[in-house]
């Protein structure tokens, strides 16, 4: 639901496309300055933040930070006025907090796109307890450069998604949500411009119970920083915090004759003995993601489909430059060493998928997974996803 930026109806928790008479979408209304919306919305503004960040705006390219102590009497709500209470309390209960928070831009046309970095710790004594950091970034579709570090966080199988027809995805460390590209200013061939928040080390949990609430909290506080920042680039509509999250997804033994859960994918037997855990994110959001190993601790291999035609692109590079090329009956895409891209052209768009070896497996097997389960995972996951037939051919060798 990233077309629109939009007003929100009662039956739809996310942003609508704003309609005409005629169906043709209506031009969003033009966003007032950032400065002085921000300084209309703030709740209490102080004096040094406001010339702060007024020097900012006017010197080209300077970002401004500023850094406040919580709470504190009259301060407006950290991350761009968008955390409140309720969320500060999840995160942090009654802990101190210091924010560090950049000031938002909101750039469609430049090298940096829409950018902004938020970061709240929370202290017990002298002693950092907690911190989170939302991040406002628009991924990279070009280059490649998003293509790796970003999809390692924030596209885990430890991740779900958020339903609700909510553009992103969340986990008891780690969330994200697309803004409405209408919002953004973006509809090229780039990626999504993201709102972003984590804490702690990715994938780490304790304990069921830890992981719910962390979870429940981290999504809460994702889905008020995007909206703060919706309206921070002066767009109208809002997005609803899920209702009902899929139950948080396990480590469990690995089915051979179904790897990850994928009907008529089985695991070649040489490397059954080095992947005998697996653990699949929930589908129906944006991206299927699958990784096995030895153990949880001992993460071997990445299986993930990419099924928002937006998100896929920032693998677009790959799928072009990162190796020998690989033709496809309905696509095409590129092997390497340890990663194998390949694009396919489905009725909704293009879908990537992307199979990763992080490690050798037994001696004698080395990096040698991608080329030996490539074509069946594609074939497999096209079936699943209602893209096939795709049939794969590899290089001479």
């Amino acid at each position: 639901m990233r077309e629109g930026c939009g007003r929100v109806s009662e039956e739809n928790p996310v942003v609508e496309n704003p309609l005409t008479d005629t169906g043709t979408p209506a031009a969003p209304e033009a966003p007032r300055p950032p400065l002085v919306r921000r300084l209309l919305r703030s709740r209490t503004v102080r004096t040094a933040t406001a010339a702060a960040l007024a020097g900012a705006l006017v010197g080209a390219g300077t970002v401004a930070w500023r850094t406040d102590t919580l709470p504190l009497a009259g301060a407006s709500a950290p991350c761009w006025d968008s955390l409140g209470s309720g969320s500060m309390d999840a995160l942090f209960g009654d802990r101190r907090t210091e924010v560090d928070e950049q000031s938002l831009h909101n750039d469609p046309m430049g090298d940096t796109g829409s950018y902004g970095q938020c970061r709240v710790t929370s202290y017990e004594g002298d002693r950092a307890r907690r911190q989170v950091t939302v991040n406002v970034r628009r991924l990279d579709g070009l280059r490649g450069t998003d293509a790796q570090d970003w999809p390692r966080e924030f596209l885990s199988s430890g991740m779900v998604p958020l339903g609700d027809g909510l553009p992103g995805m969340t986990s008891s460390s780690r969330a994200w949500i697309a803004l409405p590209q209408a919002c953004t200013g973006r509809d090229d061939f780039t990626g999504p411009t993201v709102v972003d928040i984590g804490m702690g080390r990715a994938d780490f949990e304790v304990s069921p119970e830890y992981t719910l609430r962390d979870r429940e909290a981290l999504t809460g506080a994702l889905i008020n920083a995007a909206n703060g920042v919706i309206d921070d680039f002066g767009c109208s509509g809002t997005y609803r915090e899920p209702r009902d999250l899929h139950p948080p997804v396990l480590w469990d033994t690995t089915r051979t004759s179904m790897f990850c859960g994928i009907k008529a994918l089985g695991l070649p037997a040489a490397y059954r003995e080095d992947l005998r855990e697996t653990r699949a994110s929930g589908e129906g959001g944006p991206a299927r993601i699958c990784e096995a190993g030895y153990d949880s601790d001992e993460t071997a291999v990445r299986l993930t489909t990419v099924t928002d035609p937006v998100l896929a692109e920032i693998y677009s590079r790959d799928a072009l430059r990162s190796g020998a090329p690989v033709k496809g009956s309905r696509g095409y895409g590129r092997i390497g060493g340890n990663r194998a891209v390949y694009k396919a052209v489905c009725q909704t768009g293009p879908v990537m998928f992307v199979l990763e070896q992080l490690r050798p497996t037994s001696e004698g097997v080395r990096f040698t997974f991608t080329r030996d389960l490539l074509p069946a995972y594609v074939a497999a996951e096209a079936e699943r996803i209602g893209c096939g037939p795709q049939k794969l051919t590899f290089p001479a060798a």
